[in-house]
């Protein structure tokens, strides 16, 4: 049985919109609408707007909520993502330039590639269940620090109280020998954080490669990583969770 959150597809759309709306209206207030202050406002909005689950193959469940509960939920939404891309901007996240045409990647456009998709995730602290407000996340493959998209995406990631425990990753493109061509890629995440067990936890990803490199960042083109949960040493085998 497969659960989804449709609240997530809603809030992404309605975040692409907004940010579409105030960059083709000149962006008169002068906000940030670079990659990463987009993803924040999503996580944002998430972060508290009521969660709405449904099992795959659910099209009667959607069609009913979108009737009798879409429209008040909408105003919600829209006041809640406009109040997030402020907050966001007001406490934008420090050693990024905040510019997605800096410092991005270098992929010889002729070849196909593999466009890995953004990483998203989210870390708790074992002992109250409350989002981690301390702590670096590393995205590794083969033991090294895997290269960014671009200079607005950090990695390490560090992890700080305006993102709600949330993290984000967007893996440059890797060069693939042809199109249609299918590969795994294993990566690792390494975090710390004062006072709690370090955590390793094992990921895939299959990517098919494709003709171009993705140019612009797509919310709706994201792999999901479930909750994570960090403990004081110790404390992980006694409550019985492992990686």
């Amino acid at each position: 049985m497969e659960l989804h959150n449709i609240i997530e597809d809603i809030i992404i759309s309605k975040v692409n919109a907004f940010f579409k709306a105030l960059e083709d209206g000149g962006n008169p207030s002068k906000l940030c609408t670079c990659d990463q202050c987009k993803m924040d406002t999503v996580c944002y909005t998430l972060n508290r707007t009521p969660p709405h689950y449904i099992v795959s193959n659910r099209g009667a469940s959607r069609v009913q909520w979108e009737n009798v509960e879409r429209q008040q939920q909408e105003a919600d939404m829209d006041a809640l993502i406009y109040d997030g891309l402020k907050r966001v901007n007001h406490n934008m996240r420090p050693n990024f330039s905040h510019s997605a045409k800096e410092a991005g990647e270098k992929v010889n456009s002729a070849l196909p590639v593999y466009n890995v998709p953004t990483i998203m995730g989210r870390i708790f602290s074992g002992d109250n269940f409350a989002p981690l407000y301390d702590g670096v996340v590393e995205l590794l493959w083969n033991g090294e620090l895997v290269p960014m998209k671009d200079g607005n995406w950090q990695n390490p990631c560090h992890l700080v109280s305006n993102t709600e425990g949330n993290f984000s990753f967007w893996p440059a493109a890797d060069v693939a020998s042809e199109p249609n061509k299918r590969k795994i890629f294993d990566y690792t995440l390494h975090v710390s954080s004062p006072g709690l067990e370090t955590m390793i936890h094992f990921f895939k990803i299959p990517v098919a490669s494709e003709i171009q490199t993705a140019g612009s960042f797509n919310l709706e083109r994201t792999f999901k990583l479930p909750d994570l949960y960090m403990f004081p040493p110790g404390e992980a085998e006694k409550n019985g969770y492992q990686e």
